[in-house]
């Protein structure tokens, strides 16, 4: 069990998990190639800061998202990941994460993307 990352503020929550809540949070934060010990490890999400919310910046995030969680089912931690968008608001595009862990469980993650 890993001690959890609190997504809205990046610190730890003070509990701990079993499920891949840590592993898809930090292969959405980093920004793709940051990491010096795997330069595969990251998501290309960071450049949709710029971007304006048109509908193919939603598309963009998405295909980003399932490139970044790719490496789950590649190294057998994951089965499956389904990515979907929605906007919430103006400026930001919410992504719906579902991910088919390796003993078959669902487990869902929102996370939030700002767009200029």
């Amino acid at each position: 069990m890993d001690a959890l990352l609190d997504p809205a503020t990046g610190d730890y929550a003070g509990t701990r998990t079993d499920t891949l809540a840590n592993a898809v949070y930090l292969r959405l934060m980093t920004p793709l190639g940051s990491w010096w010990a795997d330069p595969t490890l990251g998501s290309r999400l960071h450049e949709l800061q710029r971007e304006k919310d048109v509908s193919r910046v939603a598309v963009l995030a998405r295909q980003y998202t399932e490139q970044a969680l790719e490496t789950l089912v590649t190294d057998g931690r994951a089965d499956s990941v389904t990515v979907t968008t929605s906007r919430q608001q103006p400026g930001w595009l919410e992504l719906h994460i579902e991910v088919e862990d390796a003993s078959g469980r669902t487990q869902r993650f929102q996370h939030p993307v700002r767009v200029a």
